[in-house]
């Protein structure tokens, strides 16, 4: 990866015409559930997060993901953003506050575009999905939540290439974050946003209406599944054997995606099988890039789950929703993909162990783990054989032993025998993506590819050797992402269940195989235009696409290079802000004068396992200083801190004007009091999380109060009452305050210990919490000259 990083630097600098400081920080976990525990990001991290790089020290944050095609692109997409924020950063005239001037969509879709081009089957249909429906928005309506800003973000700037060349990238880029997008695109283009908006649609509309066959989307069987009776996501759809039941992942319930049992036939949904509110020990369920599988006898069915940081494997009870088990298994951390053997007595995922990702087979009754594939390529979505004897899967094999294609590594089919363990490649469709094999009853090979630019399903004869297109769909076959499981073939009817994008919604229809087209393709047969998303102009500069082509053959760094040291743990600034202030004020019958300010500073290492915060603040005279001190260390997960508070609270009070001589005058004297208390204290707490929704947490502190009394004596003249002086005077006070006769306070010493169990997998709306749980049981016991629980 280190090596990517640096091809990655020099392919964006290329564009920016900017370059990365040394020793830029990456940091890689070992899984997403490793990345989702994270404490170099603040904030919790969701499962459709593949990556982040922050502003304060630039750090970029990834996790590894099963494939090397995943972990390359989403390298790239994160060194764009450490590009942007250094150039944004380290320009005199942007700042952080620059970031507001950028839509989302124009920061989010220049980190896809520079790291995945203009060759896009994937973003391409969704810019096909938007010229069927007559829905390419004017550029003002990019900032609506329902264009999701890397597709739509992504075709803009693939626009900007195609007509006008990549050197206008960094101009248009750095003008918005000076002056906002109006005038940027004014300033560069010489042209008004609702002018440029014409261009930008009609430059979609035309492109894509030269490879739309069909005026609709051409789609086979019934809509099964949509928005009419579910969510407006309906994805991964798994068959039962049988056909009878389908399980499917829903955001139905619109707080949380679930998964939910639905009858084969009609739709009609039975039952939410699996919800994180109720099954409150459930972090999150990897809706993304995998299904669930069914035991051969339709009963039970079986899915991946995040739980305390690592992957586990639940079996459901399909009738009732019970669960009958949950594994942990053991020395895999995270894995997915599973895939129910005919024998009803094991079950094969894909495992990410070590950066690697590989099949293993768990057996249910023993609980025992054996490794199927140890390789340097990924094996992902696997599938039985009706026999058992074989099992096929999706893989970058062929792809990677070819240096990839056009830059880009390609998944093609794979098999493996069971028996012997030994592996074999189909070499059909070398170019396009061939992914989500499934068998038939019969034994054929059903997947999808986006070898003509479109992501369809096809049919390979495993007795003839044919290759078969099964449909004719415009936007395509496809999933939340380039890789989620998007069809499904109950093996003993072939009842067929596939996922289609359409509307920008996802929706589920069920046919039976004899119902599907059957157009016989030649193996050789790839054309992969369509799935571009502009085509280029004829001398117009287009280094991002031929850049990118050329990855693989970029010549590595050297290895002496790369240096292994060991972690040390230093503190280093991230964050500084507020002001300090100094203010004099002059009055016709007194003099003052008072300092007014703050400032907050956090400091942290490299992977936010150790934080220094502190908190520094004046508002008044030189007693009138605070400040709090707090040291957090979370590089374990028992968090525990120490923290370090002085607090001035001060009141002011007139005492009533007096006459008083002296040396002969008099005077009109009046006294100010200020009576100060300051409170020191010390306090020790510790968090323990058991899961993200729950955690105990305990604390105890110690304190000193004490009291300071000072009176200022003003002077005025009699007659004119002008000021003439003041003197002030240091009194003595009491060891006990009473303000009134319920409400006193004391000097001295004082302790609490507290401890509680803290609860929350709740969902706010506007006002409260509209779904799950809140809650605090807690104890605390004060100690000092008054003791109260």
């Amino acid at each position: 990866m280190g090596q990517d990083a640096e091809k990655w630097r020099t392919l964006h600098q290329a564009v920016l015409q900017d370059s990365l400081p040394a020793g830029n920080p990456i940091i890689f976990y070992n899984n997403q559930a490793d990345f989702q525990q994270t404490n170099a990001i603040s904030g919790s991290i969701g499962i459709g997060t593949g990556g982040v790089t922050e502003g304060y020290k630039n750090r970029v944050v990834i996790p590894l993901s099963y494939s090397y095609r995943q972990n390359n692109h989403v390298l790239g997409h994160e060194l764009v953003h450490a590009f942007q924020y250094n150039i944004v950063l380290n320009n005199d005239s942007t700042s952080m506050r620059s970031f507001q001037n950028l839509p989302l969509w124009m920061i989010e879709g220049m980190s896809e575009y520079l790291s995945k081009g203009n060759n896009d089957p994937f973003t391409a249909m969704w810019m096909r999905d938007a010229t069927l429906n007559d829905d390419i928005p004017e550029i003002k309506d990019l900032d609506d939540s329902e264009y999701f800003p890397y597709r739509y973000g992504q075709a803009f700037w693939s626009f900007i290439s195609k007509n006008y060349g990549d050197q206008y990238i960094r101009p248009l880029f750095m003008k918005t974050a000076i002056y906002g997008l109006d005038i940027a695109i004014d300033s560069v283009f010489h042209m008004r946003k609702k002018e440029f908006s014409k261009l930008w649609i009609n430059s979609i509309k035309e492109h894509n209406l030269n490879y739309l066959k069909y005026s609709d989307n051409n789609t086979i069987g019934k809509e099964l599944i949509s928005d009419n009776n579910a969510g407006e996501m309906n994805v991964s759809p798994s068959i039962s054997p049988n056909g009878k039941y389908m399980v499917f992942i829903s955001e139905k319930n619109i707080f949380t995606t679930d998964w939910y049992l639905a009858n084969a036939s009609n739709g009609k949904i039975i039952k939410k099988l699996s919800s994180k509110i109720r099954d409150s020990h459930i972090d999150d369920y990897n809706f993304l890039e995998s299904s669930g599988t069914w035991s051969p006898d339709s009963k039970k069915f079986a899915y991946v789950a995040f739980e305390k940081g690592k992957n586990i494997l639940v079996i459901k009870e399909a009738s009732t929703g019970k669960t009958l088990n949950e594994y942990s298994l053991k020395g895999i951390r995270a894995f997915t993909n599973p895939a129910w053997n005919p024998d009803g007595k094991s079950i094969v995922v894909s495992a990410l162990v070590e950066g690697q990702v590989d099949l293993y087979e768990f057996t249910l009754k023993s609980k025992k783990i054996k490794r199927l594939t140890n390789d340097k390529y990924s094996e992902i979505q696997a599938c039985f054989s009706p026999d058992g004897k074989n099992i096929i899967y999706a893989t970058d094999a062929v792809s990677l032993n070819l240096g990839g294609n056009n830059g880009v590594v390609r998944f093609n089919i794979g098999a493996l025998n069971t028996e012997t363990l030994k592996k074999s490649n189909f070499y059909f469709f070398e170019g396009a993506d061939n992914i989500n094999p499934i068998f038939d009853n019969e034994g054929n090979i059903y997947f999808l590819s986006n070898r003509d630019g479109f992501r369809n399903l096809y049919k390979y004869d495993v007795s003839s050797g044919k290759l078969y297109q099964k449909t004719e769909i415009m936007t395509g076959i496809s999933g939340i992402s380039e890789f989620s499981p998007a069809i499904s073939i109950a093996q003993k009817n072939d009842k067929l269940l596939y996922t289609v994008y359409f509307d920008k919604k996802y929706s589920i229809y069920q046919t039976r195989a004899e119902n599907l087209l059957n157009i016989e393709v030649s193996p050789e047969d790839v054309n992969m235009e369509a799935g571009t998303l502009q085509r280029s102009i004829p001398d117009i500069q287009n280094v991002v696409n031929t850049n990118l082509k050329i990855f693989n053959r970029l010549k590595p760094m050297p290895d002496s290079l790369f240096n292994n040291k060991p972690y040390r743990p230093q503190f280093k600034l991230d964050y500084i802000g507020g002001g300090t202030g100094v203010g004099v004020g002059n009055q016709t019958y007194s003099v003052s004068s008072s300092l007014a300010g703050g400032m907050d500073i956090l400091f942290s290492d490299m992977l936010g396992n150790h934080q220094l915060y502190s908190r520094l603040a004046i508002n008044g005279e030189i007693y009138d200083f605070g400040g709090q001190l707090v040291y957090m260390n979370r590089q374990q997960r028992v968090n525990w801190g120490v923290g370090l508070t002085h607090i001035p609270y001060t009141s002011r009070y007139y005492d009533d004007l007096t006459y008083e001589t002296i040396d002969g005058y008099q005077y009109l004297k009046q006294s100010l009091n200020l009576l100060r208390i300051f409170d020191e204290r010390l306090s020790l707490f510790v968090h323990y999380p058991f899961s993200s929704k729950m955690r105990l947490e305990g604390g105890i502190e110690g304190g000193y109060r004490s009291f300071r009394w000072d009176k200022i004596y003003y002077y005025y003249d009699p007659q004119s009452y002008y000021y003439i002086g003041q003197d002030r005077e240091r009194l003595d006070i009491p060891d006990t305050l009473t303000f009134n006769q319920y409400f006193s306070l004391i000097k001295g010493f004082s302790s609490s210990v507290n401890i509680a169990l803290v609860g929350d997998n709740s969902y706010f709306g506007m006002t409260s919490p509209l779904a799950g749980y809140r809650y605090r049981i807690g104890v605390e016991k004060y100690f000092g000259s008054r003791r109260l629980f």
